[in-house]
């Protein structure tokens, strides 16, 4: 895992010191090694930072060469396959220096051309120089694992692993996308292919570009959709003995490293079957992690240390209270660049760090609530489809009924029913409305491209699939992912997914819901998995969040800062009218509202606002 930087601008001189000041900045995603490249007369440059995960000798030095100087490549990720690949290109009359996935992507790319995307099995961004070809070819993988941005200004096109790193150029012009905005405003992040800067871009999942002439040209070349909406009934032993052996593969090939290995562990389905996977291929036992909370609305360290006394791992415990939580608050706008209002994203960093001390790679479970039904969102979505397409005022009298109920999430239920969204599941994802932005922002926050090109191409499928594949193509990889790439590689730690290898998304979008929901169980075919390594007894119970306390939080420790920000000019010199946001703040503190999260977006937004302006 590491940091990459690259430049391309035909008019600049000395391009190798602007990557290596951009690099610098990217020194948390590799702190073991750095490296830079220019070629002046053809106005580009690379810059690297190495997280040393295979071959850890100098050989592994980024940017990497190939064919005499032919192509150049800075790299970040891990293609788990290329030993396979390597095989394969070595029949082909490929020689190999290294033992490293990096000259495997150079050989594969002078081979197959952009068609060695499809090849590769793993988590990747890159950026490739073709001299023969002068462009320069940028890759992401296909979940949206590793982030890669670019931006064009100045006759100058930058490429990076973060947003800081492109931000840290003085000429880089900061104007605030009015569109991302909004958009953030709506769903809690700023999803591709925008940034929170006009004049800075995303490069989306599953998606090339080719930088040519000041051009940058972007290609979708995986698309999930077909997988989704290709609709199998398979037997259900032989679907389960397949998803078996994919699984078991794709957490075999994420143990390959030569550094320590672990595994984040919570106790529920998803952490407890990678573990379990990965006892059975390990030698040795596994190193598991995790974090118990004070407060037990939070905690399941005890469901956590119960699996790994039966799997018999080597079992790390952190034990976090408000104060060592709340430390994590004030970094957050430097990790993240940009407006991010996951929480969760707190005790992702804390369990990141806790491990870092013991391994360089975890495998975590991510991925699994949205291809096997395991949010209670989708359940919701399902049985209330018929309520949530009630005439507005039916539905509106059901919401002052659901507003009375005891908890916080059964009162999500009357925000849902007041939305007049005519995209239904986008009313449990969303935390204002579109109307909300609008009054607020004075425009509409408009459409998340691939969230809804996957929404028009996936009319037929089943309403209880479909909210899946949508979040696979926006929720998955705009927060999940991107939260657990910066709060991990803050700390230089690399997190692998297994349940995200492709081959087990194509497989999984293509199962009847009836393999992933039976008998009122969510993922049901990963918990018949599950059972044959764990006891039943150990990981059924309700499912829990990854949360922390706000509710305590902003009418204790953080409740002045929220005063302040919510009193201040900040929203108006962002372009927001503040006044739903007050009244908001006031109903809070008054009981009468329950949205900690609308309220925990605003405070990400100001305190990102006054670091943008406290850099200058």
């Amino acid at each position: 895992m590491c940091g990459i930087t690259a430049i391309v601008d035909a008019s600049a001189g000395d391009l190798r010191a602007g990557v290596d000041a951009m690099t610098a900045t990217l020194r948390h995603r590799g702190p073991d090694d750095a490296g830079s490249w220019e070629a002046a007369a053809a106005g580009v440059a690379l810059g690297h930072r190495r997280l040393s995960i295979v071959d850890l000798s100098p050989l592994g030095h980024n940017p990497m060469t190939w064919q005499n100087g032919r192509y150049w490549i800075t790299y970040n990720g891990e293609v788990y396959n290329f030993r396979a690949l390597r095989d394969e290109l070595e029949t082909l009359g490929c020689r190999f220096a290294s033992q490293t996935d990096t000259e495997v992507i150079l050989a594969a790319y002078d081979q197959w051309g952009l068609d060695c995307l499809g090849r590769f099995i793993g988590m990747f961004a890159f950026a490739l120089w073709d001299r023969d070809r002068e462009t320069l070819v940028i890759a992401r993988d296909r979940l949206g694992k590793k982030p890669l941005y670019y931006s064009q200004y100045g006759g100058r096109i930058a490429i990076a692993s973060e947003l800081k790193a492109i931000a840290s150029d003085p000429r880089f012009p900061r104007e605030i996308d009015r569109r991302a905005l909004g958009l953030y405003l709506r769903f809690g992040y700023v999803p591709a292919p925008f940034s929170i800067f006009t004049h800075a871009r995303k490069l989306p999942p599953g998606h090339a570009a080719l930088v040519k002439g000041g051009v940058v040209d972007v290609r979708r070349y995986w698309d999930p959709v077909p997988f989704a909406c290709e609709r199998r009934n398979p037997d259900p032993v032989v679907a389960e003995r397949q998803l078996e052996a994919l699984l078991a593969d794709a957490v075999r090939l994420r143990m390959l490293a030569d550094v320590p290995v672990g595994a984040f562990l919570s106790g529920g389905i998803d952490s407890s079957l990678i573990v379990a996977l990965m006892k059975e291929q390990s030698h040795a036992p596994v190193r598991t992690f995790t974090v118990r909370f004070d407060d037990p609305a939070f905690n399941e360290a005890d469901h956590a240390a119960a699996v790994a006394r039966h799997l018999g791992t080597e079992h790390h415990e952190r034990t976090c209270d408000d104060r060592q939580l709340l430390a994590v608050v004030d970094g957050l706008a430097d990790m993240f660049d940009e407006p991010f209002a996951d929480s969760s994203a707190i005790p992702t960093y804390i369990v990141s760090k806790a491990a870092r001390e013991h391994v360089t790679v975890a495998l975590s479970g991510d991925g699994g609530d949205e291809l096997f039904f395991g949010y209670p969102r989708y359940r919701f979505h399902a049985d209330t489809a018929w309520v949530l397409g009630l005439p507005r005022s039916i539905r509106r009298t059901a919401a002052s009924g659901a507003a009375m109920l005891p908890t916080r999430r059964l009162r999500r239920i009357a925000d849902v029913l007041r939305d007049d969204d005519p995209d239904r599941y986008a009313r449990f994802v969303t935390w204002w409305s579109a109307a909300d932005v609008e009054a607020m922002t004075g425009s509409p926050p408009g459409a998340v491209p691939l969230y809804a090109d996957a929404l028009a191409r996936s009319s037929g499928m089943p309403i209880d699939s479909r909210a899946g594949l949508l979040d696979l193509v926006s929720y998955l990889p705009e927060d999940i992912l991107t939260k657990v790439d910066r709060a991990s590689m803050a700390v230089s730690l690399e997190v692998r997914a297994p349940l995200l290898d492709h081959r087990v998304v194509e497989l999984a979008l293509g199962l009847p819901m009836g393999l992933k929901r039976r008998h009122g169980a969510t993922k049901w075919i990963l918990r018949e998995l599950l059972y044959k390594r764990v006891p039943r007894a150990l990981v059924d119970r309700p499912k829990m969040g990854f949360g922390v306390p706000l509710g305590r939080w902003l009418r204790g420790p953080l409740r002045d800062r929220m005063d302040d920000y919510c009193g201040g000019t900040d929203l108006e010199d962002l372009g927001i009218d503040p006044q739903r946001v007050r009244l908001l703040w006031r109903g809070f503190q008054d009981g009468r509202s329950h949205r900690t999260d609308q309220l925990w977006l605003i405070f990400g937004l100001v305190a990102w606002s006054r670091r943008l302006r406290a850099a200058g």
